[in-house]
């Protein structure tokens, strides 16, 4: 599957289009609740009104599940280490697996650990999905005041994820080629993945040592001035768009308190 990080929504949606950092800001304060509480009910409550708003952010569903793909094989993990290792198994036995108890204590808690990350998330994955990775450059300098030196190495950072995956397919033809082949064997799988990564590591830091010095020439990090060819615009709706993100989760942590679902996630 080839990475990539370009936009997959419609840009004259009307969510899209909004202003990176305002997209950005919004996903960080919706955040809010399901930082301070570790209960089932809010991350349930915010996975509602992220579905809710989709629609107007033009992602098709097709494209939004590739990427988060990734994300259950995270909640798979979680289920199986809770499954396994968890200390407390409250609740009715649902089944045995050997010493093994699975209790509803423990799937509960499983579940609201992986609503927990599809929650905390999928706004970000939407922010993403939705922006053009130099117009957030643009937007972060112009309107956040972030260095330009920490924002075009980000971009040139993001760039580089496709030329990454680029890399590793050729790696792999090219040790194919040679007959470097782990066959059926794990273990001769798991050491040819580990040396490939490991080459990987190596040219990507080549790679960004290269870039680092290339950018010091252009002068990224002379402390003048710099001009934008494009100029990014805050305007009022991007406002709105970052007190109803401030509002809304601040109305799921207020419900979590009045219901009784709030669970600290210090104390």
């Amino acid at each position: 599957m080839t990475l990539s990080v370009e936009p997959i929504a419609d840009p004259g949606a009307p969510l899209a289009r909004r202003n990176p950092v305002a997209k950005l800001g919004a996903a960080l304060l919706f955040m809010l609740p399901l930082i301070l509480s570790v209960d089932p009910f809010a991350p349930s409550a915010a996975l509602v009104v992220e579905l809710l708003v989709l629609p107007f952010f033009g992602i098709r569903m097709r494209l939004l599940a590739r990427r988060l793909a990734p994300l259950l094989l995270t909640a798979g993990g979680i289920l199986v280490t809770m499954v396994l290792f968890a200390g407390e198994r409250t609740g009715d036995t649902v089944a045995s697996l050997g010493p093994i108890d699975v209790t509803t204590g423990v799937l509960a808690t499983a579940g609201a650990l992986v609503l927990r990350i599809f929650a905390i998330a999928l706004p970000g994955i939407v922010v993403f999905a939705t922006t053009d990775p130099t117009d957030l450059a643009d937007a972060l300098v112009q309107n956040a005041k972030a260095p330009a030196r920490f924002a075009i190495g980000a971009l040139a950072a993001f760039r580089l994820v496709p030329l990454l995956g680029s890399e590793w397919r050729a790696l792999t033809l090219a040790r194919r080629a040679r007959g470097v082949d782990a066959g059926r064997n794990p273990l001769a799988k798991l050491r040819l993945f580990a040396s490939t990564a490991f080459a990987l590591l190596v040219g990507a830091l080549r790679r960004g040592v290269r870039l680092a010095v290339a950018m010091d020439a252009r002068g990224f990090d002379a402390g003048v001035p710099r001009t934008h060819a494009r100029v990014q615009h805050f305007t009022a709706p991007d406002a709105v768009l970052l007190a109803a993100a401030l509002l809304t989760g601040l109305a799921i942590l207020t419900l979590t308190l009045a219901l009784g679902h709030f669970n600290p996630i210090i104390g």
